[in-house]
């Protein structure tokens, strides 16, 4: 009679491969994009939900081994949402030994006050959000912005953009902010979200929900995540095709005239090239009309 296993000890096996998967993509998705270097102070955004505690988790994790020193601080802005537990993240920083600072600014009421009942507010949200924290960064001497968005987001945003924008574009995994302060960087760029929400399940992170936007369930970004949901129920490894092909683009194959020049492709030496205007106009490039 064969022994039956122990759950506990089943449980903690699976939890250490997880943990060991999210590590290897989180350090690979630094070396392939030259995340982090010698010397870099890393502020990692930690907003109270799952994804920023695995981001710091991996980051604290990989630093002790990492073929480079880099200086951690975990950064939170206090939004000043009713009922938010402002002793939760102090408490569980303090206990595991990670220099932190708490910025309080009320964008709450600001948000609250300018976006209309009933409409998405996380645009606005994340523009006050990210303004606060870059302020912060470059007072304080930081060289890396940590964000936790992972590969989903990474695919969601990039749907998003191609539904209702009209455009190709997603959330890089690295990028320089506007103004060209900051290297922003998302070191969970290749890491699945339900690999994340079952590390953090595992780890019992003292979550803090966002009370904000929480209940806005009709927010294109989460019927963007029922459809990739949906697909990936039906066609398993389906958004991991996608993420792989977001990498592996042939801008001749596309129709964007500023990554290709296709108006010189095929064209003869010394022929004379035909104005748009004279083409719209039914003339030809000398301007002759009929």
């Amino acid at each position: 009679m064969s022994a039956i296993p122990d759950p506990t000890r089943k449980q903690t096996y699976e939890a250490g491969k997880l943990a060991k998967r999210l590590r290897r993509q989180v350090g690979q998705a630094i070396a392939d994009y030259g995340m982090i270097e010698e010397g870099d102070k890393v502020m990692v955004c930690l907003s109270g939900g799952k994804d920023s505690y695995t981001l710091l988790d991996m980051l604290l994790s990989l630093q002790a081994k990492a073929p480079v020193r880099f200086e951690l601080v975990a950064v939170n802005l206090d939004q000043k949402q009713p009922d938010f537990p402002a002793h939760v993240l102090p408490e569980y920083l303090t206990a595991r030994g990670v220099p932190f600072h708490i910025i309080e600014q009320d964008t709450y009421s600001v948000v609250t006050r300018v976006i209309p009942q009933g409409k998405t507010m996380c645009s606005l949200c994340s523009r006050m959000r990210r303004g606060a924290l870059y302020q912060w960064a470059a007072a304080n001497g930081v060289t890396r912005i940590a964000l936790g968005h992972h590969r989903d987001d990474i695919l969601g945003t990039f749907f998003l953009n191609m539904f209702y924008q009209g455009s190709l574009k997603a959330m890089p995994p690295k990028l320089l902010s506007d103004d060209g302060r900051h290297v922003v960087i998302r070191p969970l760029a290749y890491c699945r979200e339900d690999d994340i929400a079952a590390y953090a399940e595992s780890r019992q992170f003292p979550i803090i929900p966002c009370n904000l936007c929480g209940s806005q369930e009709n927010m294109q970004r989460k019927v963007v995540k029922r459809m990739l949901a949906e697909w990936e129920k039906s066609h398993p490894g389906r958004s991991e095709t996608i993420f792989r092909a977001m990498g592996n683009i042939a801008p001749s194959q596309l129709t964007d005239r500023n990554l290709f020049d296709f108006a010189a492709l095929g064209a003869r030496d010394g022929a004379p090239r035909a104005d748009v205007h004279a083409w719209l106009a039914g003339s030809d490039a000398a301007g002759d009309t009929e």
